[in-house]
């Protein structure tokens, strides 16, 4: 009822009675002005007076349910949506909520996380209030193998998000990470629970730095955050509903062939490498040559020295820029 209240206020950018709200909502006077307190509780500010109703005045950079759910424009992504203040991961938690039978499109956000994990196992560090930790729950029927292209997809989306938010040209570096300015601003994690020829489930974590001015030293020479690439502030719950946004339409566009074919020539408009020399860190050896982009199936595509083409698979290398991180 919150998300319903807090959309109906902001749809409306005056005052609105609290009957007109009964009506809408079917519910008593009294459930109205209690979702009204908590949603004041979650930071947003609302005016109350006699004989008018409630004005939605401002709203602090939340990502409850409310705040998140009413700026949703999708038909199922994110639609089923659980928040955590705090948890040990999302991905755990979508991975509970995908075990319990819950929908496509289900959607865990948390405020902070202290078990958060990147590719390879790596910790992914989980301040409170400064970014963007969020998991989502997929039912594809597709075959296995074609469910690494999700991650594409999913760094689609969040480019798309961030560029229409903020305006800055971020970049994919290929297959599971974006960038800006050479740095990371977001990771993407998908993991899959299958059969030889059946997927059960799949879920997707995504972490983008959003507000932090600090890094650990360990990573302050690769990772950057919105704020201080841009400038500016940025709304989170409106970022996470861009996401979901963006998502769903990529998604809706690979289902029609199950691979990238269509949405090839857009993703490698958004491709950090396209042109650029790398460094394949393949545990067989490592080896340079020059990035043309990926094929249907998402595999990066890198011309080697005397011309030859060589197909990159994600999840069993890392690529690297020759003179750095991109």
């Amino acid at each position: 009822m919150k998300t319903k209240i807090l959309t109906i206020l902001k749809q409306n950018g005056g005052y609105v009675s609290g009957q007109e709200l009964c009506n809408q909502l079917g519910v008593s006077r009294t459930a109205v002005w209690k979702a009204v307190k908590q949603l004041e509780e979650e930071g947003c500010r609302i005016e109350a007076v006699r004989n008018r109703g409630y004005r939605l005045m401002a709203i602090e950079d939340g990502i409850t349910q409310a705040q998140v759910g009413s700026r949703l424009t999708t038909r199922y992504m994110g639609r089923n949506l659980v928040y955590f203040p705090e948890t040990d991961s999302t991905n755990i938690q979508i991975k509970r909520l995908a075990e319990a039978g819950s929908p496509e499109g289900t959607l865990v956000i948390a405020e902070s996380q202290n078990a958060g994990k990147g590719r390879r196992g790596r910790s992914w560090s989980s301040p409170p209030g400064c970014s963007i930790y969020m998991s989502y729950l997929l039912r594809p029927k597709i075959l296995p193998f074609h469910a690494s292209m999700l991650t594409l997809l999913a760094g689609m989306a969040c480019a798309r998000a961030i560029q229409e938010e903020t305006g800055l040209e971020v970049k994919i570096k290929w297959p599971n990470d974006l960038v800006l300015n050479g740095k990371k601003i977001c990771g993407i994690l998908t993991e899959m629970n299958a059969e030889l020829e059946e997927i059960h489930y799949i879920f997707t974590g995504v972490g983008i730095n959003v507000s932090q001015t600090e890094f650990p030293e360990e990573i302050r020479e690769t990772a950057t955050s919105l704020k201080l690439e841009g400038g500016e502030n940025v709304s989170r719950s409106a970022l996470i509903a861009g996401c979901m946004k963006w998502f769903e339409h990529y998604y809706e566009l690979f289902l029609l062939q199950e691979d990238l074919s269509g949405l090839k020539e857009e993703y490698e408009a958004l491709l950090a490498n396209l042109g650029q020399e790398v460094m394949v860190l393949d545990p067989a050896g490592a080896y340079q040559g020059v990035c043309r982009g990926i094929d249907r199936m998402g595999e990066l595509l890198v011309e080697l020295p005397k011309g030859e083409i060589r197909t990159v698979l994600s999840g069993e290398v890392s690529v690297r820029g020759i003179y750095g991180y991109v």
